[in-house]
């Protein structure tokens, strides 16, 4: 047994003591640019992969002779939601050391929100994420774009088509439901919906007080995350619940030629997916603190302390002991920060 736990705490990979030979590195312990690099990588991969899915599911596999359609019917949907499930995955694993992989302008407003994230730094990770998405779906169209030129040329379409160019431009950005119609309330409430969870999910993953992942495994968690709101609430609108990950490749879509079908889009969506995502975002910051965070600061607090333990409760605490340390918490915490 001893022997397995050193070489388990042998083989654990350690940082670098000494920064790499003929790299000045010292700006990258403390700049903003660092992170902003980091940043911008992971939302390259995570647009690279999720809308590659998506590129293989929609055009890839049906022009290429290998296959008519890759699923029937939820089956195809399941591919997607799995695989930008497994693209946040990696986009986290990837920018996850530098920045904590926020990669998506609504995570990082949160955790501003919550105080634990400079305000400074908000307009500079925005700038990294969008830019990020963007070159992530020119990545995704310089691989397929033969591919999405044979679809539209055997359904006799145009990128720009008001009908079928939709198709294509879903590989990377999202548009409403038709069912939706002009109700783009409908579409913005799904969004709010769809972001509050993965933030309320984001925020018990991250909280130590918490039941948080163990190891490197919460990268891992929010993938699942993803997934299950994909699966849950990704119909209506698509499941942007990013920023981002929609601005930037509709950014890019309108440049290479989907014209209206970007920007406004149907119904002019576009600003849907951005504002959406910021709403439910900042309220599952309140309401995770007020339903969970206060009583986990709470019961912390209590345990720290000096109190003997009265009969159990669960805990080993009275429920008035839980109480009077909640309300402590309460006032030591009303602002968000921790």
């Amino acid at each position: 047994m001893s022997n397995t736990t050193e070489y388990q705490m042998e083989s654990t990979p350690q940082p670098a003591s000494r920064p790499l030979m003929g790299v000045k590195s010292g700006w990258r312990a403390t700049s903003i640019y660092a992170e902003m690099i980091a940043e911008f990588l992971g939302c390259v991969v995570l647009i690279a992969f999720g809308a590659g899915v998506v590129a293989v599911a929609v055009v890839g596999l049906t022009e290429s002779g290998r296959t008519a359609v890759i699923f029937n019917g939820a089956g195809g949907w399941l591919l997607i939601t799995w695989g930008w499930a497994f693209a946040v995955t990696l986009a986290v694993y990837v920018a996850g050391g530098v920045t904590g992989a926020h990669l998506n302008p609504a995570v990082s407003l949160a955790f501003a929100v919550k105080g634990d994230f400079p305000w400074r730094k908000i307009l500079p990770y925005w700038v990294a994420q969008v830019a990020g998405c963007f070159t992530g779906a020119a990545l995704v169209y310089a691989d397929y774009f033969r591919a999405i030129d044979a679809w539209n040329a055997a359904h006799h379409v145009a990128s720009y088509a008001a009908k079928g160019g939709l198709t294509t431009f879903s590989i990377f950005a999202t548009f409403p439901a038709s069912y939706l119609g002009a109700h783009m309330d409908l579409a913005l409430l799904d969004q709010i919906i769809g972001t509050f969870f993965l933030l309320l999910f984001i925020l018990a993953i991250s909280d130590n007080l918490n039941l948080s992942p163990q190891s490197n495994m919460g990268p891992f968690m929010v993938g699942i995350a993803v997934a299950v709101i994909g699966m849950s609430y990704g119909v209506d609108a698509g499941y942007a619940i990013n920023p981002a990950r929609d601005f930037g490749p509709r950014l890019f879509t309108w440049v290479a030629g989907w014209g209206s079908n970007a920007f406004p889009g149907p119904h002019d969506y576009w600003w849907v997916p951005v504002v959406g995502p910021m709403i439910g975002a900042v309220l599952a910051v309140y309401v995770y603190k007020w339903a969970i965070g206060l009583t986990l600061i709470a019961r912390d607090q209590l345990l720290k302390s000096q109190h003997p333990k009265p009969a159990q409760d669960g805990m080993g605490y009275s429920l008035e002991q839980l109480q009077a340390a909640l309300d402590r918490a309460k006032q030591a915490h009303g602002p968000l920060a921790r």
